[in-house]
């Protein structure tokens, strides 16, 4: 089974979600539904990348990288957010 990182756009406040998931298009639906906490008062939300993983440990790491000061940087620096 295939997991992904991805990162979504909030329209409401221009910000953006990072997350990881083995089915994105479920994952979308249940942001912009209202089913995740986190984002719930951020809907809609825009899909704007992902990243293909073998496995869900991967995924899980390298979220935890855009999460850091190096990997905003690096997102930053090839026009992603």
């Amino acid at each position: 089974m295939k997991y992904y990182t991805y990162i979504l756009r909030s329209a409401k406040d221009n910000k953006c979600y990072y997350g990881s998931t083995g089915d994105i298009s479920k994952r979308l639906k249940k942001h912009n539904s209202g089913g995740v906490p986190s984002t719930k008062n951020r809907r809609l939300l825009q899909l704007i990348y992902t990243e293909e993983f073998e496995n869900r440990e991967l995924a899980l790491k390298r979220e935890r990288v855009f999460k850091s000061v190096d990997g905003y940087r690096w997102l930053k620096e090839n026009g992603i957010t």
